[in-house]
């Protein structure tokens, strides 16, 4: 892997748009890649019945549901999202699975305000990294809480320590030039340093800060999934494939050759798993 492949990384998501239709179509495989982390957050949290709590980057509703069921029966909780299309797949499932105590509003976290008391909880998995202006952000999350409510999110840990992303993008920038990498630029690894999240909170109104390490194997395209499957989910799902767009047919399957092997050297019993490491963020408001 050349070290210029480990300093670079996809363009910034689109949520509201393309990034978010990707995640829509892919539904399945995102969130079963991401469910290891999103199990080891919740127990963090702890959520008892009775209490109302935010889900800032909601997605298609999968950690909200969640959430639900573990603060009934008079617990609420409302997901945040800022793809439409995303929302309005969360308010359907929350639907067909009967649960009455979880909303859905598209909007952006960094300015919502919410009509009715504030929260106990916030809650967030990988989804306060893509903030354009994160100061903002911030400072208005702050205002969705009561006071002494507690935020809990994930953030990814550098992408040099999660070979999920790096090594792939290692596979990737062999055959074209990735965009460069902007610390702290809005993207899945904005947030990557501990010393940052700690100004940020501070500056938002937070207090009580506790960060902590989570590490362990990401099942690359879901639990289960073939190398070849796990290919098309980096095609498909996320950002590599657009940026061999215009490279032709040959160059294309070269890179997905490549990930092939390179995901068979991860493949166990339970899929293509590679090791992540993320950051559990803990602040009183």
């Amino acid at each position: 892997m050349s070290e210029r492949a480990k300093s670079e990384g996809p363009a910034p998501e689109d949520w509201a748009g393309e990034m978010g239709e990707r995640w829509l179509a892919n539904m399945d495989r995102f969130e079963g890649m991401l469910a290891p982390v999103g199990r080891a957050l919740l127990d963090r949290c702890a959520f008892r019945p009775g209490e109302s709590v935010v889900d800032i980057g909601c997605g298609a509703g999968r950690t909200s549901m969640d959430i639900a069921r573990q603060v009934v029966p008079s617990g609420r909780v409302l997901g945040i999202d800022i793809s439409p299309q995303l929302v309005a797949a969360a308010g359907r499932r929350a639907q067909a699975e009967h649960l009455g105590n979880v909303s859905f509003r598209c909007a952006d976290a960094t300015s919502v305000a919410l009509e009715g008391p504030p929260f106990d909880r916030l809650f967030s998995r990988f989804g306060l990294m893509f903030f354009e202006d994160p100061w903002a952000a911030f400072a208005n999350l702050h205002t969705l809480l009561r006071a002494g409510g507690r935020a809990d999110f994930s953030v990814w840990a550098p992408p040099k320590e999660n070979p999920w992303i790096v090594e792939v993008m290692g596979v990737v920038g062999q055959y074209v030039e990735l965009p460069e990498r902007q610390s702290r630029a809005p993207g899945p690894f904005a947030l990557d340093d501990p010393a940052y999240i700690r100004e940020l909170l501070e500056q938002g109104g937070f207090s009580a800060t506790r960060i902590d390490t989570w590490e362990g194997k990401q099942p690359v395209g879901g639990p289960g999934a073939a190398p070849e499957q796990a290919v098309d989910f980096v095609f498909d799902a996320m950002s590599f494939g657009k940026v061999l767009d215009d490279k032709g047919e040959d160059v294309r399957a070269e890179v997905k050759a490549d990930l092939a092997a390179l995901f068979a050297r991860h493949r166990s019993a339970a899929g293509v798993e590679m090791p992540g490491k993320a950051f559990f963020v803990t602040a009183v408001a």
